[in-house]
């Protein structure tokens, strides 16, 4: 697996627990039966498997460590669900038979593996004939912001750095079609969504968020001890989202790519 470049401070959590099966996986909401079982890979704090259990009959929620489960194992017993188990798992290499699910379903994961190829390959081998595999995933390249304070430009150009340096694909959305065809899929719908804020509670919560996380999450340490900023610098960018916050005017697009995946 590459390094997880975000980490699981709270300001990183409460960007993830706004995460719904509607505002995050819409593109395959249609697609769901109440009979299926389906395997959530990267459930993260869990808020988007809890929904997708409410809507099929089984979900195999996984993460990279048992900690990282805790989360998702908290939201689910919030919400009084008992059809999810929960399994530590590396998308590398599941530990499932082949054929064991009618969905399987990442998030916000590719992006941050090692070999996004292989990983696509373990989700068709795990998935039946006639199942689907879905897949989203930020693009951050195609991400869009006003107005145009420069300290956001900043910001972006050390994401991708941590990010590299990590082994992930900040731009995984734009590639989603690539890597389902290199992983031998053929029967591929490949589709784009945002996540828009500009409003001024969005704002407050989008912008706070991120003045909170350049200082305080796990890339600020990566940052810092590679040389790539120092602690000028990402303060600076910390007050950078807070004045974009701040502004009327501001807006910021957030692209996604998707993929459907039919398996034969």
């Amino acid at each position: 697996m590459a390094a997880y470049t975000h980490g699981h401070h709270d300001s990183v959590l409460r960007s993830h627990r706004w995460r719904t099966a509607q505002n995050s996986a819409a593109y395959l909401l249609p697609h769901l039966r109440a009979t299926d079982r389906l395997l959530d890979v990267g459930a993260g704090p869990g808020t988007i498997t809890a929904d997708l259990a409410e809507l099929v009959s089984e979900v195999v929620a996984t993460e990279i460590g048992e900690a990282e489960l805790q989360l998702s194992r908290t939201t689910a017993a919030d919400r009084g669900l008992s059809n999810i188990e929960f399994r530590v798992a590396d998308v590398h290499a599941l530990d499932f038979p082949d054929d064991s699910f009618d969905v399987t379903h990442a998030h916000q994961v590719l992006q941050h593996v090692a070999d996004p190829v292989r990983a696509l390959r373990e989700l068709a081998r795990v998935t039946k004939p006639g199942g689907i595999i879905a897949v989203r995933d930020s693009d951050y390249g195609g991400f869009r912001w006003w107005p145009a304070v420069p300290a956001l430009d900043d910001w972006l150009d050390l994401y991708y750095r941590a990010a590299h340096a990590n082994g992930g694909e900040p731009d995984a959305g734009r590639r989603l079609l690539a890597w389902a065809h290199a992983a031998g899929l053929t029967d591929v719908v490949a589709t784009s969504s945002t996540w828009c804020y500009a409003t001024a509670e969005d704002r407050a919560w989008w912008g706070g968020m991120w003045a909170d996380r350049i200082l305080n999450s796990a890339i600020a340490p990566q940052l810092l001890e590679s040389g790539a900023a120092t602690p000028a610098d990402l303060q600076r960018i910390s007050d950078g989202w807070r004045e974009w916050a701040a502004s009327d005017d501001g807006w910021i697009s957030l692209l996604h790519g998707e993929i459907l995946c039919g398996v034969g």
